[in-house]
């Protein structure tokens, strides 16, 4: 069987799972030189290619770095989603072998997979909550796209995926809830308040608790305090970017249109004389 774009001609080459809504292939394309290999999504309920569409074309997460290519084929709609040699996260995650730190660090990378992946966050949903997060042998973890369409609620939003995440996460650090880890504590403390309603307070969370238990110095606060600020230095940096170029361009327009050093004798030519006083002896 083939799935031809006009960019990808997608040959079958193993059948994951034929369901109720979609199927998913994994699929070589012909049209590449490696005969790359793909997750590819068949939605053939009507309602639900309907349903799909209308989320990634509203939807502020379009996963433009995560979704290779969707198209129209017949009556169905197909989605490409990269393909990685799947270690499940909780099948490789060996927690009791770990430090608290290393453990941390996987909480941490789970929450970046979260947010880096960009996708609607109904979908995102369905994949943490079918258990399609992998742990690579460098301890970062990331996302398979095996997805079952059945279950998807367009009503899903951040709050519900933080709130699936973290569970997730107090699952990671339960190995170190007798070390009286303070990330395992204030995590299991929030989620059963239902307190999180967004990744970054995750984040944050995480983030603070594993500094506790180090050496604080200001040079560490400075490099945090960057990362939580980042898009707000940038744009500063944008800014001062701007009004810089706009005065140098503003200094040469000024050399070419009234010669010399225009700027200069603007600035300091008027205070040579005042009134009817040469200050210039």
């Amino acid at each position: 069987m083939i799935y031809e774009s006009g960019k990808m001609r997608l040959l079958v080459v193993a059948t994951k799972s034929i369901g109720e809504v979609n199927d998913v292939y994994i699929c070589r394309d012909l049209l590449s030189p490696g005969g790359i290999l793909y997750t590819v999504i068949v939605v053939h309920q009507h309602e639900v290619v309907r349903d799909i569409l209308s989320l990634f074309s509203l939807s502020d997460r379009k996963g433009e770095q995560i979704l290779i290519d969707d198209f129209s084929s017949g009556d169905k709609h197909v989605y490409v989603f990269p393909f990685h040699k799947e270690r499940p996260l909780f099948d490789f995650y060996e927690g009791d072998a770990l430090t608290l730190s290393q453990c941390e660090d996987i909480c941490i990378s789970t929450i970046l997979a979260c947010i880096t992946s960009d996708l609607p966050y109904p979908i995102l949903y369905l994949l943490l909550k079918n258990n399609m997060l992998n742990l690579s042998s460098d301890r970062s973890v990331f996302f398979s796209y095996e997805l079952d369409l059945k279950d998807l609620d367009m009503n899903i939003g951040e709050s519900e995926c933080a709130d699936i995440c973290a569970s997730i996460l107090l699952k990671l650090l339960e190995p170190k809830s007798g070390q009286k880890a303070t990330s395992y504590y204030l995590l299991q403390k929030k989620t059963d308040n239902g307190s999180y309603h967004r990744f970054t307070d995750l984040y944050r969370d995480i983030t603070i608790a594993a500094v506790t238990k180090k050496k604080i110095t200001p040079w560490f606060l400075f490099k945090l305090w960057v990362k939580r600020n980042a898009d707000t230095i940038i744009g500063i940096l944008f800014w001062i970017s701007l009004i810089l170029a706009i005065f140098a361009l503003s200094i040469i327009l000024s050399r070419f249109f009234l010669g010399g050093n225009s700027w200069f004798r603007l600035l300091f030519n008027t205070f040579k004389k005042i009134g009817t006083e040469n200050l210039v002896q």
